[in-house]
């Protein structure tokens, strides 16, 4: 017997279609809760997952009859009302029209945030942009260090100071450097904090007052960067950043690495919080525009 939670968590949504198309040519009413099996396990998540189903429920009628019946018509609609989750929301970075852009860059230990900070700076050079880097992760050891790796490699600047520095501190004399040198793009780094720790979030708080201060509507854009491989934990992070801080648009790093892309469905489909940015590989250029067509067309291809 096909089991559908372990081979969608091991292969991935779209081979887990291909594989329960093969055992079940035909589109039947039992088919429904193999389905929901299969999306909650590639991080669909529950709430999304009925959303696709009552869909899809509510544009067949049983028995399938002709084309649908062997599959086409149910993909199509799941494709349909999935691009509709997406839709609406810009995938564009917030920019400040009258001058300096700054984006405040969060998440928990560990997902990546350092390497798609080198990555967006690499990004937004090619597009003519001036950058500098913000190491406001002053903890971490080793986290500065890190920073100017990648900020030698994009070709950017940045700004530090000692370890054990107020953070503030560090985005304050960030800010009057982009004045001072006519930058047009400002990314601050920030230290890794699990989002259940108060003191910490209370201390990225004061980060966002200090730059508010510095330039009227900073920071336009606070990115955080999830990783896709920690499937619902990364909801769940999402959530709680959001409530402490307002994120403005979430960089899904790793996806490259992971069967478990359904989860940027739930984020957007329960958060309304757009998908912007996904990291695809390790290397300085791997990091692009979030594309839903794309995106859904690959995740629901069983072809």
């Amino acid at each position: 017997m096909l089991s559908l939670s372990r081979l969608s968590g091991r292969i991935g949504l779209s081979q887990a279609l291909r594989e329960l198309i093969r055992s079940k040519p035909a589109f039947d009413e039992s088919s429904l809760g193999q389905l929901e099996e299969i999306l909650i396990s590639a991080d669909v998540g529950v709430r999304t997952s009925s959303r696709l189903l009552k869909k899809l429920s509510a544009s067949l009628a049983f028995p399938l009859k002709g084309k649908e019946d062997r599959w086409e018509g149910v993909l199509s609609v799941l494709r349909e009302e999935m691009l509709d989750i997406f839709s609406g929301r810009s995938r564009e970075l917030i920019t400040n029209a009258d001058g300096l852009t700054v984006v405040l860059v969060v998440g928990v230990n560990g997902v990546g945030k350092t390497t798609s900070i080198g990555k967006l700076a690499n990004l937004l050079r090619g597009q003519g942009k001036r950058v500098l880097l913000a190491a406001g992760d002053t903890f971490r050891a080793g986290a500065i260090e890190q920073l100017e790796i990648w900020a030698k490699s994009a070709g950017v600047g940045i700004v530090k100071q000692k370890y054990g520095v107020d953070p503030s501190a560090v985005a304050f004399d960030a800010v009057s450097a982009c004045l001072a040198r006519g930058i047009d793009v400002l990314i601050i780094d920030t230290a890794g904090r699990l989002h259940t720790k108060v003191n910490l979030m209370e201390e990225l708080k004061k980060v966002k007052r200090v730059l508010g201060k510095g330039v009227p509507g900073a920071p336009h854009e606070i990115l955080l960067v999830v990783d896709a491989t920690t499937g619902q934990n990364a909801l769940i992070q999402a959530k709680l950043f959001h409530s402490a801080v307002g994120v403005s648009g979430i960089a899904l790093a790793k996806l490259d690495g992971t069967a478990k892309g359904g989860i940027v469905a739930a984020i957007e489909d329960e958060l309304a919080i757009p998908v912007k940015l996904v990291g695809t590989g390790e290397n300085l250029e791997d990091l692009q525009s979030f594309d839903p067509a794309e995106f859904v067309q690959a995740l629901l291809n069983p072809s």
